[in-house]
C-alpha cells in the first residue's frame, strides 16, 4: 500500500486484481489515523475492531464474487454529527458526552449497504456551527497545509481527513457551506447537494430547511460515487425529494461543450476578497472557457443581504431545534440540581460552547414578540429575492462560476474574537443553502502556497451538471493532485 490512497477507481481495480485487500486498506488508514489524525485532531472516535471486521467481511465477499458496490471495502470518516447505531454521537459538545445512537441514520444504512467502511468519526465545530472547527469541546482540527491555520468548518475534521490522505472519502453537512468551505482550505473537493437529494434522517439538525450531508474527496469523479450512493427518496425525512438515487458518477465525460458558465458581478466584486484568490479563479474560468464552455457575467443583486439573512434564519432553526437539549431526555444533565429550571439553566449552560450559546441568543430573540416581523421574516423574504435571483441568473447559463471563500485558510485564533468576520467567511457559501442549490467546492491552484477553491452552483436537481463540470476542469488541470507536505 503507497502512503497516498489513489481514486476509488484505481482502489477498486486494485481490489479487483488482487493487488491489494479491504483488510490492507484499512489497516493503512486506521495507521494514518493514529499517527497523523491524531496530530491533526482529525477524530472523536476511531472504530478499529468495527472496521477490521467490516474489512474482512468486504474481502470474503469479494473472494464469493458478491462485491455490494463500487463502494465495497472502501474507507472512509463521518462527520460526528451523524448518527451509527451503537457508536457514540456528540456533535463535538460536552452536552452529548457519552451519548450512544440506538439506530442508523439513513445515509450510514445505505454506506452499510454499499460495504463502504466507516473507520471513524470526525471532529467538528460544535452542532456544526462554526467556519473554523475551533468551536469543538475536543480541540481545534489543525489544516494538513499548515498546523497553525484553520482547516475551515464545520466539517474540518472530515476535510483533513481527506487532504492528509487517511481515507479517501468521508461524509460531512453543509449549512451554509460547512463542506464546501474547509474543502477549499484543505485543498479537496467538496459538495453540497440540492436540498432534499439526501436524507437527514440521523443527521443532529442546526438548521432543518438548510441542512444537507455531502460527499467529500479527491476528486469530482470520488465524490460522485459516494453522492450516488446515499441519495435517493427516505420516507423517514419529511423534507427527501420523490427521487431515486443518482446514477452521477457514469455521466462524468469531461464534455463541457456547449454549456454556458455565469461569472456573479457581485461575487468577483465583493469587498475584503484577497485579490490573488480572484485572479486564481478567473484563470480556472478561462480554463473552462478553453475546454469550450462559453462564459457570461450575470447578477446577483440581493448578494450582498445573503449572510445577514443566513444568520437570522439558521440561528431561529437552531435555538428551536437545540431545546431538545436539556438534560432530561439524554445526554449530559447537571448534578445537585434543585428543580426543573435549575436542572435546564445548569446542564445547557455547562453542555453548550460561547458559540452555540450565541447562536441560540441570537436566534430566540429574532424568534420573539415583536422582534419576529422586524427581523425574521424579513429575512425570509430575502430568501426568496434570493432564488428569484438565481433563477434569473439560470435563465441565461448553466452553471455559476465564483470563489468558494474570499481568502485562503486563515491562522488559528485569528477570527475567534471577532464573530462577524467569521462570519464573512461564508459570503460565497451560504445562498446556495439559502435557495436550495447544488454546489461543489474544488481546488484551483494555490495562493501563497495554500489551497485555493473553485465554487460551482447549479439549478435545483442538476447535481450531475455541478459534478459534469467539476470534473471537466479536474480533467484540464491537475491541481486536485496537489498534497500537503509529509505529516508522518
Amino acid at each position: 500500500m503507497t502512503e497516498s490512497f489513489g481514486s476509488v477507481g484505481d482502489l477498486r481495480s486494485a481490489l479487483d486484481a488482487g493487488q491489494t485487500s479491504s483488510r490492507g486498506l484499512i489497516e493503512h488508514a486506521l495507521e494514518r489515523a493514529g499517527a497523523v489524525g491524531e496530530r491533526l485532531s482529525v477524530f472523536v472516535d476511531l472504530q478499529n475492531d468495527q472496521a477490521l471486521a467490516a474489512a474482512d467481511a468486504a474481502d470474503a465477499r469479494r473472494a464469493a464474487g458478491e462485491t455490494h458496490s463500487p463502494l465495497d471495502g472502501i474507507p472512509l470518516v463521518i462527520k460526528d454529527n451523524i448518527v451509527q447505531q451503537g457508536e457514540r454521537a456528540s456533535c463535538a459538545s460536552r452536552i452529548l458526552e457519552g451519548y450512544v445512537s440506538p439506530f442508523d441514520s439513513t445515509v450510514v444504512a445505505k454506506l452499510r449497504a454499499a460495504g463502504a467502511v466507516v473507520i471513524g468519526r470526525a471532529n467538528m465545530d460544535e452542532f456544526a456551527m462554526g467556519s473554523s472547527t475551533e468551536n469543538s469541546a475536543y480541540g481545534p482540527t489543525l489544516n494538513p497545509w499548515d498546523l497553525e491555520r484553520s482547516p475551515g468548518g464545520s466539517s474540518g475534521g472530515s476535510a483533513a481527513a481527506v487532504a492528509a490522505d487517511i481515507v479517501p472519502l468521508a461524509l460531512g453537512s453543509d449549512t451554509g457551506g460547512s463542506i464546501r468551505q474547509p474543502a477549499a482550505f484543505c485543498g479537496v473537493v467538496g459538495m453540497k447537494p440540492t436540498y432534499g437529494r439526501v436524507s437527514r434522517y440521523g443527521l443532529v439538525a442546526f438548521a432543518s430547511s438548510l441542512d444537507q450531508i455531502g460527499p467529500i474527496g479527491r476528486s469530482a469523479a470520488d465524490c460522485a460515487v459516494l453522492l450516488d450512493a446515499i441519495s435517493g427518496h427516505d420516507p423517514q425525512d419529511s423534507t427527501s425529494l420523490p427521487e431515486p438515487a443518482l446514477t452521477t458518477a457514469s455521466t462524468l465525460t469531461g464534455d463541457i461543450s456547449g454549456l454556458t458558465i455565469g461569472l456573479p458581478r457581485e461575487y468577483f466584486e465583493a469587498e475584503g476578497a484577497d485579490p490573488a484568490v480572484l485572479e486564481t479563479v478567473r484563470t480556472a474560468a478561462s480554463a473552462l472557457e478553453a475546454g469550450g464552455a462559453k462564459l457570461v457575467e450575470v447578477d446577483l443583486p440581493h448578494a450582498r443581504y445573503a449572510v445577514a439573512a443566513y444568520y437570522l434564519i439558521a440561528t431561529a432553526e437552531a435555538s428551536s431545534n437545540l431545546a431538545r437539549f436539556d438534560g432530561v431526555r439524554y445526554g449530559r444533565r447537571a448534578e445537585g440540581v434543585a428543580n426543573l429550571k435549575e436542572l435546564y439553566e445548569r446542564t445547557r449552560s455547562e453542555g453548550f460552547g460561547d458559540e452555540v450559546k450565541r447562536r441560540i441568543l441570537l436566534g430566540t430573540y429574532v424568534l420573539s414578540a415583536g422582534y419576529y416581523e422586524a427581523y425574521y421574516r424579513k429575512a425570509q423574504k430575502i430568501r426568496t429575492l434570493l432564488r428569484r435571483d438565481f433563477d434569473a441568473a439560470f435563465a441565461g447559463c448553466d452553471v455559476l462560476l465564483t470563489p468558494t471563500t474570499p481568502e485562503t485558510a486563515f491562522r488559528l485564533g485569528e477570527k475567534t474574537e471577532d464573530p462577524l468576520t467569521m462570519y464573512l467567511s461564508d459570503i460565497y457559501t451560504v445562498s446556495a443553502n439559502l435557495a436550495g442549490l447544488p454546489g461543489v467546492s474544488l481546488p484551483c491552484g494555490l495562493a501563497e502556497g495554500l489551497p485555493v477553491g473553485l465554487q460551482v452552483l447549479g439549478r435545483p436537481m442538476e447535481d450531475a451538471t455541478v459534478l459534469r463540470v467539476a470534473d471537466a476542469y479536474q480533467r484540464l488541470a491537475d491541481h486536485h493532485l496537489a498534497r500537503p507536505g509529509d505529516l508522518a
